[in-house]
């Protein structure tokens, strides 16, 4: 009972390892590079002809009844953008120019051909239960084969993912 001045003092509850270790030092973080670097693989150009490629796919596609065409652009948009190393947020903003693109160019020449476009978009639409306006159905139409580009997009990406460094 001689220690009475240690009490309440760093250190003097140890019982053996129970204590706390002290804290290491933790690495500095590495340095940072600013966004605008470009780190992608390939010349832009041969990668805007792609995205015109996909373009004419998915309306090409649309064309032959093949609705599911734009999952699978994404699908090949998301392999070659995880080898090409793109970012997701300039993937994401491609597929979705594919998808829209694709689909109106179809549906735009369609109606330019004579197809009642308008028409059956209106019923479409009052069948699915959505305003009976073709303004609504085709705004689905549109969204559905975004969210097929973007499923695709996904499915893509995660199948070239490498492991995270250690």
């Amino acid at each position: 009972m001689a220690d009475f001045r240690r009490l309440g003092k760093r250190g003097s509850y140890r019982l053996g390892r129970l204590g706390r270790l002290p804290a290491e030092q933790a690495a500095p973080p590495g340095p940072h590079y600013p966004s605008f670097v470009p780190g992608h693989r390939g010349p832009v150009l041969g990668w805007l002809l792609a995205c015109l490629a996909g373009v004419v796919l998915i309306a090409a596609g649309g064309a032959f009844g093949w609705w599911f065409v734009p999952f699978v652009v994404g699908l090949a948009a998301g392999i070659a953008a995880g080898y090409g190393r793109w970012r997701l947020r300039v993937a994401l903003l491609a597929v979705t120019l594919m998808a829209v693109a694709g689909w109106a160019i179809l549906l735009g020449w369609s109606a330019w051909r004579g197809a009642a476009v308008g028409a059956t978009a209106r019923v479409v639409a009052a069948l699915a239960g959505l305003p009976p306006h073709a303004a609504v159905a085709i705004a689905a139409t549109l969204l559905v084969a975004v969210i097929q580009a973007l499923v695709g997009l996904w499915l893509g990406r995660t199948l070239t993912s490498r492991p995270a460094r250690d």
